[in-house]
């Protein structure tokens, strides 16, 4: 009984001293892990001074990181009053026994949000002394989402490329893993000095071997998700002709837009004499030139006469008595009429100079209409002459592609050849095992016959014996019958 005494009073001593140091608080996990959209429930234990205590305020919160900021779940109050944070209202409850002295959040639904240090924190007038919170990590475990797969380089030969693999979500944070599959989806090793880090697969040196399927796998403790990645290493002359097609492509659309340019800004400089050869050409009468002349010539000759008429009705009545300035008067008369003939003329030449110079005109348009069809008929050619040289290159790359077909098709050629090769000395080995086998079936039979001979030998030695046995008896009874 005294040990038992013993021991109740250090139990004791050692509960008064805890209390004397101030508040304790502890949780009862230090983590805690859940699988997003499940529902979690956190306990709080404290030990204060004073057990009896109704002002006792405790308060849940989530820390805040470099990434996230820090949040608060709810506080509990006495008389069980509970006032949640705006943003886990309906998701959030607190539960708090202080006869027990122990208080209860629960999550409901938890997402990647709560997945942090739950902090529970106690505040208790006059008890501001010891250990005042507690923790727990909450790890809220989320599956891997799809892996996305990209290549970082030129898949070409001699490249050194990377082919990289991320999930955009996971907790715990994923692991990553290659896997590569030849072209008739067989698994198989990676190319020499191939290294792996963090998702990011990097191939040197690649070359058509290299080509295949590689698949990535993004897993943690929740699940995994693959991505799959074709690659198809190519030549450098392929590449090299797709950009001088691309080059050549971009010239002539340049070309062309000059010509359009240029074609604009001659048709621009043409219009005004477009337009004051409009006007001469309205000025024309609809009638030919020659039945305007003699319309003309005409007229002017009906006035003349109706002038000359009037002048000598004048004339005549003033000088009836002068005969001689009658004369002079007709004189002068067929003067003018000589001078109105000879501007008759002129006019002809200036209205045949009007017409040689629109004939003039007419022949350079035409001879610029030629020149346009010609230009046109030679910007066709250089049209027809790219699209020969695209052809040409199209061509190139049909003749690589099937050189590249028949080059493959002569590494099958001779791993057939190779493995009828190897067919053919598994059946020679056959072959020899079989004449071999023969040989010894000859040696047993050999054997055997040797063994009878050797028989036939012994049973002829027995008879021998039998025969000198038979003489010698023989002897011994003609001796004793005295015959000599």
């Amino acid at each position: 009984m005294t040990s038992w005494k013993l021991i109740f009073c250090c139990f004791h001593l050692v509960s008064v001293i805890s209390a004397g140091f101030g508040l304790e608080v502890t949780m009862s996990q230090e983590s805690l892990e859940v699988a997003r959209g499940d529902d979690v429930t956190l306990t709080c234990d404290f030990k204060p001074k004073n057990p009896n205590n109704p002002l006792t305020i405790i308060t849940w919160s989530g820390d805040g990181d470099g990434t996230a900021k820090k949040v608060i779940f709810g506080t509990s109050y006495r008389n069980n009053l509970v006032d949640i944070g705006p943003e886990y209202e309906g998701k959030a409850s607190i539960v708090t026994d202080l006869a027990a002295l122990k208080s209860m959040l629960t999550l409901k639904q938890v997402s990647m949000k709560e997945s942090r240090k739950i902090r529970c924190y106690i505040q208790i007038p006059g008890d501001n002394e010891g250990q005042t919170s507690a923790t727990t990590f909450l790890l809220v475990q989320v599956l891997p989402s799809k892996p996305i797969c990209k290549l970082l380089g030129t898949a070409e030969y001699g490249q050194n490329i990377s082919l990289t693999c991320v999930s955009e979500e996971g907790s715990p944070t994923p692991t990553y893993k290659w896997e590569a599959y030849d072209v008739k989806n067989v698994l198989r090793q990676f190319p020499p000095k191939t290294t792996e880090k963090d998702g990011v697969l990097s191939l040197f040196n690649v070359s058509i071997e290299t080509s295949g399927f590689y698949v990535c796998q993004s897993s943690n403790k929740i699940g995994s998700e693959k991505c799959n990645f074709t690659l198809s290493v190519i030549p450098p002359s392929m590449n090299i002709a797709s950009t001088l097609g691309i080059v050549g492509g971009c010239i002539a659309g340049v070309a062309l837009l000059i010509v359009i340019i240029f074609c604009c800004c001659r048709k621009r400089k043409q219009k005004p004499e477009q337009y004051e050869e409009g006007n001469v050409l309205m000025e024309c009468p609809d009638k030919p030139l020659a039945v305007v002349e003699e319309d003309y010539k005409g007229q002017g000759m009906k006035n003349i006469d109706e002038q000359s008429e009037k002048v000598n009705y004048v004339d005549v009545r003033n000088n009836y008595d002068d005969p001689k300035g009658i004369r002079d008067d007709l004189s002068n008369r067929d003067e003018d009429r000589k001078g109105i003939r000879d501007d008759l003329s002129n006019r002809d030449e200036d209205r045949k100079g009007i017409r040689d110079d629109l004939i003039n005109r007419y022949d350079d348009q035409r001879g610029s209409r030629d020149e346009l069809r010609v230009r046109y008929d030679d910007r066709k050619g250089s049209r027809d002459d790219l699209r020969d040289r695209n052809d040409d290159r199209r061509g190139s790359r049909d003749e690589l592609r099937e050189r590249y077909d028949e080059r493959r098709g002569s590494r099958d050629e001779l791993r057939e050849r190779y493995d009828e090769s190897r067919g053919s000395r598994d059946e020679l080995r056959e072959r020899y095992d079989e004449r071999r086998g023969s040989r010894d079936e000859l040696r047993e039979r050999y054997d055997e016959r040797r063994g009878s001979r050797d028989d036939l030998r012994d049973h002829y030695d027995d008879r021998r014996g039998s025969r000198d046995d038979l003489s010698n008896r023989y002897d011994d009874k003609r001796e004793r019958h005295g015959y000599n």
